[in-house]
């Protein structure tokens, strides 16, 4: 096993890519609010396919520094899980309709006899079924206030949480932007 840790400029080019798909993940999230009923079908697809992207690019990033450094095809493309890679180009799969049969409670499909189709459905349904709850997953509830936050925070503008996130999570997400600093520019 190699040892040899990641290059400071690769490292750094890292942190760049998985901090702009964490802030177009929190677009996602914005973007669900009631208040964006006009846009949300757009934007959520566009900023969660931003933040795919941008982590696909992460990805091929890290592979082509491997590919260099004389990592094998067959290691990179199993590091890489081609496998389960899908398309976005070929639209929604019977799995996602499926999913999405299950969320809305209308009936399962009739012409998905895959077991990933069946388990997709039912997957959905637990979901919905979860969503006629309150919200009571710590982790799930402390990371969207993170991500509300740090955006709050980028943007100067944290008074805004309290205009489209409910009490409990624009208080939260207060809580985060408050107790972060705006880093300052590294002196060499």
């Amino acid at each position: 096993m190699d040892s040899t840790s990641m290059p400071e400029p690769l490292r750094r080019a890292v942190h760049q890519l998985v901090s702009e798909a964490v802030l177009h993940c929190q677009d996602v999230l914005r973007y669900t609010e009631p208040d964006q009923a006009h846009t949300w079908k757009r934007m959520t697809m566009y900023r969660a396919t931003d933040a795919a992207d941008t982590m696909d690019m992460a990805a091929q990033l890290i592979a082509a520094y491997c590919q260099h450094a004389g990592m094998s095809q067959d290691t990179l493309q199993t590091y890489l899980q081609t496998g389960q890679q899908q398309s976005r180009a070929d639209g929604p799969h019977d799995d996602d309709r499926a999913h999405v049969a299950g969320l809305l409670g209308n009936p399962a499909p009739q012409d998905g006899d895959a077991a990933g189709v069946r388990s997709m459905y039912w997957h959905g349904r637990r979901q919905a079924e979860n969503a006629q709850r309150p919200e009571d997953d710590p982790q799930k509830l402390l990371t969207e206030a993170c991500l509300h936050g740090l955006n709050a925070k980028l943007c100067d503008d944290v008074d805004s949480l309290d205009s489209y996130l409910p009490p409990q999570m624009a208080a939260m997400a207060r809580k985060v932007a408050d107790a972060l600093q705006m880093p300052e520019p590294a002196t060499v």
